[in-house]
C-alpha cells in the first residue's frame, strides 16, 4: 500500500508549472512553483516542521510544550499542523490588516490567536512580533521560533526547495523569483542554486513602502521611507536575518494594487487561484524580464500560498472597491 504516516510526510516536492502568459510575454520559459500544494496550502509549512523539529533536537521545545510565534498567517498555519501532529499547543500573534481566513483556520486547528495593530513599528510593544516575545517570556514551557531571524527557515530552503528546483528543471533554471519577507525562501533557495550555477540571477519581489528594494541598492534604509503596505507575506520595516542580500540580485517592488489585481488575472487566465503576494511575483517577473529574457531562459516563481486565504479580500469585489482599487493592470 502507499500511503504518508501522516501529514507532515506530504510537504514539500511541490510541482512546477508553466506559466502561459508569462513565458508569451517575456519570451523565455516561465515556470510556477506551487506551494499551494503543501498540506497547508503554503511555502511556509516547510520551515515550521524544519523550526520545530530542530527545537526538539536542541531540547528548546519540549513535550508537551507550547509554541508561541508572530506569523501573518502561513507559518501559524504550518505550525499549528505540525502541533496537531506532534502534541503541541500554539498561540500566535498576527497583525489586524491579515485576512479572516487565515485567522479563522489557525483558531479551527486548536490555537490561540492574538490580534496586534499593523500599523506600529516593529519595536512597538504593541507589534505583533512585540507581542510574542512578551507571551513567550510568560510561559516557562514556551518555544517561540521567531522566523525571522530563527536560521532554520533559510536552511530548509538551502536543504530542500533549492534541491527540488535544480532537479525538477534538469539544472536549465537561470533565473529564480521570490518574494522577500522573512527572507528565507529566497535566500535558502538561491544559495543553493548559486552553488550549483553562479551565473544564476535571484530576482527578489517587495511590497512598495517596504525596506529592501532601497536596502538593496543602498546599503542603507531611512525609516522616513516607510510607507504602510497592505499585501500580506512580503515587505518589512526591519532587516530579518534571513535576509541576506548576497543571494539576492535585484530587488523589484509592486503596489498592493497591482498585485491584487495580478492574481485576479492569473486567476481567471491560468486557472490558478493564487494568494496575494503571487499576484507580486508574477508582475514583478513580468516587469524585470520583459526586456532582459529570451528562449535560452528559465525563469522559476516560487508561488506561497493559496488565494483561499483572500476570498474576502482581493477576491471581493466590494473590498477592492473600498480600498479603491479602480484600476485594472493593463498587460
Amino acid at each position: 500500500m502507499n500511503y504518508a504516516d501522516s501529514i507532515l510526510s506530504l510537504i514539500g516536492e511541490t510541482p512546477l508549472v508553466r506559466l502561459r502568459l508569462l513565458s508569451d510575454k517575456v519570451r523565455a520559459l516561465a515556470l510556477g512553483k506551487l506551494e499551494s500544494f503543501n498540506p497547508g496550502h503554503s511555502v511556509k509549512d516547510r520551515i515550521a516542521l524544519k523550526m520545530v523539529v530542530d527545537a526538539e533536537k536542541s531540547g528548546k521545545l519540549k513535550p508537551g510544550g507550547r509554541i508561541i510565534e508572530a506569523t501573518s498567517g502561513n507559518t501559524g498555519m504550518g505550525l499549528a499542523l505540525v502541533a496537531a501532529v506532534r502534541g503541541y499547543a500554539c498561540i500566535f500573534t498576527i497583525s489586524d490588516k491579515q485576512s479572516p481566513e487565515k485567522i479563522a483556520m489557525l483558531r479551527a486547528l486548536g490555537a490561540e490567536v492574538v490580534i496586534c495593530p499593523a500599523d506600529v513599528p516593529h519595536e512597538d510593544p504593541r507589534s505583533y512580533c512585540s507581542v510574542a516575545q512578551q507571551l513567550s517570556k510568560k510561559y516557562p514551557d514556551a518555544f517561540f521560533p521567531y522566523q525571522y531571524d530563527n536560521l532554520s527557515n533559510m536552511d530548509t530552503h538551502y536543504l530542500h526547495t533549492g534541491p527540488e528546483l535544480w532537479r525538477q528543471t534538469q539544472g536549465r533554471i537561470t533565473h529564480y523569483v521570490a518574494g522577500i519577507g522573512t527572507g528565507g525562501s529566497i535566500c535558502g533557495t538561491s544559495k543553493y542554486l548559486k552553488e550549483q550555477n553562479p551565473q544564476i540571477k535571484t530576482i527578489g519581489i517587495d511590497a512598495e513602502g517596504s525596506i529592501f528594494k532601497r536596502y538593496k541598492e543602498t546599503g542603507s534604509y531611512d525609516e522616513a521611507d516607510i510607507d504602510t503596505y497592505k499585501v500580506e507575506g512580503i515587505g518589512s520595516d526591519f532587516v530579518p536575518k534571513n535576509v541576506q542580500m548576497e543571494y539576492i540580485d535585484e530587488v523589484v517592488d509592486v503596489s498592493d494594487e497591482d498585485a491584487a489585481w495580478m492574481a485576479r488575472h492569473v486567476a481567471r487566465t491560468e486557472g490558478l487561484f493564487v494568494g496575494w503576494s503571487c499576484g507580486a511575483v508574477i508582475l514583478g517577473a513580468l516587469r524585470y524580464g520583459q526586456n532582459k529574457l529570451n528562449k535560452k531562459n528559465t525563469m522559476v516563481l516560487l508561488l506561497p500560498d493559496h488565494g483561499s486565504r483572500y476570498a474576502r479580500k482581493i477576491y471581493a469585489d466590494e473590498w477592492m472597491k473600498k480600498q479603491g482599487y479602480h484600476n485594472p493592470i493593463q498587460l
